[in-house]
């Protein structure tokens, strides 16, 4: 389910987390007690309830350890897909050496990626049957956001701007940079839109509603409701659907499971939550060993 580019980037942060388990020496412990050419299997398996997220990069990770490992997802599991505890997940099987020195790395991806989906699915399903939509941020950690922001996805929610290359942005610092404060909004998004036209989405960050107001006469294609409590967020609605319809409307700013389904009944269009990324607790998943017939445990010949 990884598109290319993810693919890609998923196969450069796992070259570097080869590099970091393995070299120079290997594994050492395997090392001193597995037989070469000893076969082994085992079974990635939930600990916990949750969404999945990262198959294609544990079959990545596992195939990036030995290239004869033979990594398999139990039928009827995706990406996307909740599990409960105790529900196999993926089967791998081959070299144990490999097996073992694979686990990690790829429970490390696999238990990330499932915990950003498991708490987006909350989040999404806090705020079921309403028209808002959750969205992430760019606070993500360095490296990962590809793979997070396709968590995300995964758990329900939806992508905000990747980079500061697709999306323009201005927030209070941009303004106060410019030294035209809070006033400047209109200048700032007529400059914006000048620069990108309508080829890029212009969104403007405020605070209270005489800045609203002054967002909405100059057209963003979002504005940003930077940490304003319900009964603002209502008014800024009412004052958008008056003005700009067009308009859609973004809440941001300190929100949680208990309090995001109150902001969605605002009308907000958007709600964007940065806590999916920056602080998703890990899906509790294993890898657990699953016992060969004796006769089938030495079999994996070693290439020359």
């Amino acid at each position: 389910m990884f598109t290319r580019a993810e693919t890609d980037w998923c196969c450069r942060l796992v070259e570097l987390a080869r590099e970091e388990d393995l070299e120079p020496a290997g594994d050492l412990t395997s090392l001193a007690v597995i037989p070469a050419g000893m076969e082994g299997q085992a079974a990635f398996v939930a600990r916990a309830k949750g969404i999945v997220a990262g198959l294609p990069a544990a079959q990545i990770a596992v195939a990036a350890i030995d290239c004869r490992l033979q990594f398999q997802p139990v039928a009827d599991i995706a990406d996307g897909k909740l599990v409960q505890p105790g529900q196999p997940l993926a089967n791998v099987a081959g070299p144990m050496s490999g097996i073992l020195a694979a686990e990690r790395m790829a429970l490390n991806f696999l238990q990330h990626l499932s915990g950003i989906a498991s708490l987006t699915r909350q989040y999404v399903d806090a705020i079921a049957g309403l028209p808002a939509q959750i969205l992430d941020t760019r606070k993500t950690t360095p490296g990962w956001r590809l793979l997070e922001k396709y968590a995300v996805r995964q758990g329900g929610g939806h992508n905000h701007r990747f980079g500061l290359f697709d999306g323009i942005l201005i927030k209070d610092n941009h303004l106060e940079a410019l030294g035209i404060g809070r006033e400047g909004i209109a200048q700032a998004v007529a400059a914006a839109r000048d620069k990108v036209g309508e080829s890029v989405p212009v969104e403007i960050e405020v605070d209270s509603l005489d800045q609203l107001d002054r967002a909405l006469n100059c057209s963003p294609d979002i504005v940003l409701l930077d940490n304003m409590p319900p009964d603002l967020l209502r008014e800024a609605v009412r004052r958008r659907n008056a003005a700009a319809p067009s308009i859609l409307l973004e809440a941001s700013g300190g929100i949680t499971l208990e309090t995001v389904r109150d902001i969605a009944r605002t009308g907000v269009d958007r709600i964007s939550v940065g806590a999916l990324t920056h602080s998703a607790p890990a899906l509790d998943i294993a890898l657990d060993y699953r016992t060969m017939p004796k006769g089938k445990r030495q079999r994996t010949k070693r290439k020359t």
